[in-house]
């Protein structure tokens, strides 16, 4: 039985009620700096309140809850539409997308918990700040690679859309995540209220510094392709719920075909179908492809397309030339768990638990890793299948640099209000840290023309139907980004660690 001093003591170590809702509600506002809101003067400013709430504690078990609770605001309020997959069959999975959202928002938040336990190495408020604001920048980096890799919702994705998300390009998106973090620190480096304005104040001067240069870098001369490449992009808008139903698949794969055949202003190079954009598997496609080709007038296709190996199958992207011969194929390799595979999928399918996406089997197996397909007239191009576009690091796993980077992908899944939006801001951030033209073919939208500096140069709505004919914008020089990758960044934020870790031993001693 728990004596009445361990009660207090457990009590101790817990901020009060209002302290936590308040983190939380900080937490949420953050969240405000994430597509499709976009309100980064909104979430930088909540971000600077819950460093300040959390480095004024002088417990360091207080600010590992404040953390956590904060980040369970913040990725409950930025991911909620990750309850979307569940309703696509809602009264085989409805059940199961409240607890979906609460263990995701409560597990994501341990990394902001992370964040508080670094904050606690500071033995006075500004260091504990600084604790916090390098915590989360570190975090934001780690749960990119572990298990398999999350890095949706960074904090630096509220610079997306901005001048300063130029800044990609040197930093990546981690150091994005630090510029914010940092920002929102830096006015407790002060003692007094006069001296913490001065530091804001620098810390928006700081800001202004990066948007200038980044607007700088957006008004540079843009470099023109010696051959122009043009591809059709086709958005069916296929409903998830709808996609695969008997009485319903064969409406929505003549009107692809019906897509293919509009006329073109301008002779075509590629046409693209989205990400599992036809029923049936690559093996049993018969004439499918004979038709596209018939139906563009000889115009090389990629086509988002399942296909199976033995007892395995794959998401796949599939390349035919404008006689209807498929001549590549790429394999989809970074998988979504729980989405496209179940870990310890045999075992798993006992109790009925499989993955959404998969139409065949329990899950997808990966393809062998990052290539870069040669489609001919339309160049050499990086394909992406939906998730990928999320990883940085696998754009940067190609054997070799291509001309652009093409994104098949089907946002269904991800609902109406956020998910698809944010996914959207993911891929112009890609565009930028390589220094390449981006293209995506969406099912339900959002298909867009996004050149090598994020800029989207046109694009489809959310859930409507048609086709977007565009000239492939031309690729810039590789950025440093794309030759270094997030190495500088883990180096500093480490040294970074290192030197907070051993400011507190000197201060022990």
């Amino acid at each position: 039985m728990m004596t009445q001093t361990g009660r207090q003591s457990g009590r101790a170590a817990r901020p009060d009620i209002r302290r936590l809702a308040l983190a939380a509600l900080l937490g949420a506002g953050v969240a405000m700096g994430q597509a499709p809101w976009d309100l980064w003067w909104v979430a930088l400013p909540a971000l600077g309140v819950l460093t300040a709430l959390i480095a004024a504690e002088r417990c360091g078990p207080r600010m590992v809850w404040l953390g956590w609770i904060g980040g369970a605001g913040y990725f409950a309020a930025g991911l909620f539409w990750i309850v979307e997959p569940f309703q696509i069959d809602a009264a085989r999975d409805g059940w199961m997308a409240p607890f979906a959202l609460v263990f995701m928002a409560f597990g994501m938040a341990l990394f902001w918990a992370l964040a508080g336990g670094v904050a606690a190495l500071g033995r006075g408020p500004a260091t504990r700040a600084i604790g916090f604001a390098l915590g989360l920048a570190a975090t934001d980096l780690l749960r990119g690679y572990i298990f398999t890799g999350f890095p949706w919702a960074l904090v630096g994705h509220i610079w997306i859309g901005t001048p300063v998300m130029q800044a990609a390009a040197f930093t990546g998106p981690i150091g994005l995540s630090a510029l914010a973090t940092f920002a929102a620190a830096l006015p407790m480096l002060g003692r007094r209220p006069a001296t913490r304005a001065g530091l804001a104040a620098l810390a928006v001067l700081a800001i202004g510094a990066v948007w200038a240069a980044g607007a700088v870098r957006l008004a540079a001369p843009e470099p023109q392709r010696d051959q122009p490449i043009r591809v059709r992009l086709i958005q069916p808008n296929a409903a998830q719920a709808l996609k695969w139903r008997g009485d319903m698949w064969r409406i929505f794969l003549d009107r692809q075909m019906a897509q293919t055949a509009e006329p073109a202003a301008a002779p075509l190079d590629l046409v693209v179908w989205p990400e599992t954009a036809v029923p049936f598997l690559l093996d049993d496609a018969g004439g499918l492809f004979a038709r596209i080709a018939e139906a563009s007038g000889g115009v090389p296709a990629a086509v988002g397309i399942q296909r199976v190996e033995g007892m395995r199958y794959f998401n796949s992207l599939a390349a035919a030339d404008g006689m209807g011969e498929v001549h590549a194929v790429y394999d989809k390799w970074h998988l979504v768990p729980f989405g496209e595979y179940i870990p310890y999928g045999d075992m798993m399918a006992e109790f009925g638990i499989s993955a959404f996406a998969a139409r065949e089997g329990n899950g997808y197996s990966p393809g062998p890793g990052a290539q870069v397909m040669d489609l001919g007239r339309a160049g050499k191009v990086l394909p992406l299948i939906c998730y990928e576009a999320v990883f940085p690091q696998d754009l940067r796993a190609a054997p070799e640099r291509a001309d652009w980077v093409l994104q098949v992908t089907n946002d269904a899944w991800f609902g109406n209000v956020a998910g698809p939006y944010q996914h959207y801001a993911q891929a112009r951030l890609r565009a930028v840290e390589q220094g390449l033209p981006l293209l995506r073919a969406a099912n339900t939208g959002v298909t867009a023309v996004i050149d090598a500096k994020g800029r989207v140069l046109d694009s489809l709505p959310l859930n409507t139907e048609g086709v977007l004919d565009a000239e492939v914008p031309a690729a810039l020089a590789p950025t440093p980004y794309a030759r270094t990758g997030d190495l500088p960044m883990a180096i500093l934020l480490g040294l970074g660690l290192v030197a907070l870790g051993a400011a507190r031993r000197r201060q022990s001693d």
